[in-house]
């Protein structure tokens, strides 16, 4: 299994609504691309000074089913969107290890 996690620092001027819209277009991905094994997106909600804003975690059979999810256009469309609202994006993809 795969897991990648990404994280979005938004611009202070991108109002609520805007940044309600971009989690809603993240939210909507699993139930159209099939690759996707789990799925969570949402707002932080400790506010600390290190924290981002929004954080989603999406897991995968392997990396053909994250090639899968990266050109698929709705994933291109809310990545373009949430890159054009942010001043930083952050995100890693690791091999999950068994515990």
């Amino acid at each position: 299994m795969l897991t990648h996690l990404v994280l979005w620092k938004y611009r202070d001027d991108v109002p609520r609504e805007t940044r309600q819209e971009h989690v809603a277009q993240l939210a909507a991905l699993p139930s159209h691309i099939p690759e996707v094994e789990s799925f969570a997106v949402g707002f932080d909600v400790v506010r600390l000074e290190r924290s981002y804003d929004t954080g989603l975690i999406a897991v995968f059979k392997d990396r053909n089913a994250l090639e899968a999810y990266t050109v698929h256009p709705m994933h291109k469309n809310a990545a373009d969107f949430g890159r054009s609202i942010s001043q930083h994006v952050a995100s890693v993809d690791f091999q999950n290890e068994p515990a």
